[in-house]
């Protein structure tokens, strides 16, 4: 589907180019770090960049409507990206493909240009938040007793900026893309709150909020409560770089 290559794909790479590499660290330091949005009518693209990780998601907030994602990681050289492709919704082909494109940017909103297409994004947040990065669920409580996690290339993950969140549910080997949800979130006094205004599984969670008990250890997040589904979770997650 060249549309969604032409629209979504091409466009955030084209953005992410747009800090200069430099140590390990300097991805945590790069003003592309955050959120970015793209409204369309009713239409949003919701652009997620935390650590060396992108997601990008396409939705219709007024009709509830989970329309496609996609992700993965990146690096940076001589002002070009190079985006490996861990999931696409719409083009399972695509996965484990990588794009090199250069940039252009200023101040902080950026626009690209695909094949005539020019687009123009608008930061939503900074990026900077005790939760923000990419995060990989490594333990789980089941039946009162905690059960490893091991990476394997069927993995969830959840990218955090200031304010929004996404998680998705993947296969980097396969293509196999289980679900994504996604939306803003809140975190004051060990209390987590998503509000969500995305889920490809089941629109109708669209516009519940769910609150959680949650603290960082090191690189830790322990979270627990109750799932979407009334059930009762206590998980690990943890920093996750490729």
């Amino acid at each position: 589907m060249k549309y969604f290559q032409t629209k979504i794909l091409a466009a955030f790479l084209f953005l992410l180019c747009a800090f200069t590499p430099g140590k390990k660290s300097g991805y945590a330091d790069s003003p592309l770090n955050g959120a970015w949005k793209i409204t369309t009518g009713s239409v949003e693209e919701l652009l997620l960049i935390a650590g060396n990780y992108c997601m990008v998601t396409e939705f219709d907030k007024t009709n509830k409507q989970f329309i496609k994602t996609m992700g993965g990681p990146f690096t940076v050289a001589n002002n070009q990206i190079s985006l490996k492709i861990h999931f696409n919704s719409a083009e399972k082909n695509e996965v484990g493909k990588s794009y090199k494109v250069s940039y252009n940017i200023t101040g902080n909103s950026f626009s690209t240009s695909v094949e005539g297409t020019n687009k123009t994004w608008t930061r939503a947040d900074d990026g900077k938040a005790p939760l923000a990065g990419n995060w990989r669920i490594t333990q789980r409580r089941v039946n009162n007793e905690m059960g490893e996690i091991p990476l394997r290339p069927r993995r969830t993950l959840k990218l955090l900026t200031g304010k929004y969140f996404q998680w998705a549910a993947i296969n980097i080997d396969t293509g196999e893309f289980s679900g994504t949800g996604g939306g803003n979130y809140t975190f004051v006094d060990g209390k987590y709150t998503e509000n969500i205004e995305f889920f490809s599984r089941d629109n109708s969670r669209v516009g519940a909020s769910l609150s959680f008990d949650g603290k960082v250890e090191n690189d830790n997040w322990i979270h627990s409560g109750l799932s979407s589904r009334g059930e009762p979770i206590y998980e690990i997650w943890s920093r996750f770089k490729e």
